[in-house]
């Protein structure tokens, strides 16, 4: 019975030296490529504080080559389609009467005004900054064109 018990205790302290000296072999391996465990974590937290989303602050439209403005479907396509084809942001999809109607009740200048100046989520001129006050009215009055 005593050799037993030994031989017991035995294999379970050989079991546990081995697996410690693989743990120590293994560990350094698992780092390799990774730089040190302090970069490892600085990079983590970089990644996990990165922001969702970013702000573009202007866009600019396609000029056109010649200098004149652009008519209200070129800046449609260039500028607000991204917003108006998709409703992102709240914005009312270009063609759909029942979203448009209040608006087109409130007249055309108070539409070119809320264009030029910014409304909720739409920033001034679409966020084109390079759009004169009649490209932006131009292409009110083609949104406007969809929704009738």
């Amino acid at each position: 019975m005593a050799q037993q018990q030994y031989s017991s205790r035995l294999i379970l302290i050989i079991t546990i030296i081995v697996a410690v000296v693989l743990v120590a072999a293994i560990w350094p391996l698992s780092m390799i490529g990774k730089g040190s465990t302090r970069m490892v974590a600085a990079d983590e937290a970089d990644g996990r504080i990165q922001p969702v989303a970013r702000v573009e602050l202007a866009r600019a439209a396609a000029p056109s080559a010649d200098r004149k403005p652009r008519d209200g479907a070129a800046v449609y396509a260039a500028v607000c389609q991204a917003c108006h084809a998709t409703g992102a942001a709240g914005a009312p999809k270009a063609g759909d009467k029942a979203a448009w109607a209040p608006r087109i009740a409130t007249g055309s200048a108070a539409l070119v005004n809320s264009a030029i100046n910014g409304k909720n989520a739409m920033p001034a001129r679409g966020g084109a900054a390079d759009l004169s006050d009649a490209e932006v009215k131009a292409a009110v009055e083609h949104l406007v064109g969809l929704a009738r």
